[in-house]
């Protein structure tokens, strides 16, 4: 893990000179790495370490840099169209990946690759972007939007119409 984290942080000094077209393939692989190892809840932006929450910078420049290594891309959806550098987290999930995965998803829900979903958790047309982590048991609610790296804890029901947008810090209460 020492290693793709040198990677980011090296990658992340020179970020202004980094382009789709001369990124190197070490850092689109590290980038890459830490992007699918969020979507699949393995590691976190944010967590709590002894009673306290520690923001990970390291994956927070990741996430940073995947923008700058990608091209935006016609990407379709079941409600429309989008032009984005973002795939949507589940554009190749089928029934049974859903039901391995144990949560539920309402049209139009959104979820960028790279945020984590947990089991029992249910999304209603709503809104979660990269990096983000939505714990077991949550209701993200209609027409609320989970920002970038946002850290919603297990059992948060409902989360309504509201921006949650923390992203050094703990689940809102």
């Amino acid at each position: 893990m020492q290693q793709l984290q040198n990677v980011i942080e090296t990658a992340f000094e020179r970020r202004a000179d980094i382009t789709p077209a001369n990124v190197d393939t070490v850092t689109r692989e590290a980038v890459n790495q830490v992007i699918s190892l969020l979507d699949s809840g393995a590691l976190r932006v944010a967590e709590k370490i002894d009673g306290q929450w520690v923001t990970h910078q390291w994956l927070k420049k990741a996430v940073l840099l995947s923008f700058r290594i990608n091209d935006n891309q016609v990407i379709d959806g079941a409600e429309s169209r989008y032009f984005d550098k973002v795939p949507m987290k589940f554009a190749d999930y089928d029934e049974a990946r859903f039901q391995k995965e144990g949560f539920r998803v309402v049209p139009p829900a959104a979820v960028r690759q790279g945020a984590f979903i947990a089991r029992n958790t249910v999304l209603m047309p709503s809104y979660v972007n990269i990096g983000a982590y939505v714990d077991e048991g949550t209701m993200v609610d209609t027409w609320a939007t989970v920002g970038s790296c946002a850290q919603i804890g297990k059992k948060r029901s409902p989360l309504r119409r509201r921006w949650y947008r923390r992203r050094t810090g703990a689940a809102p209460g």
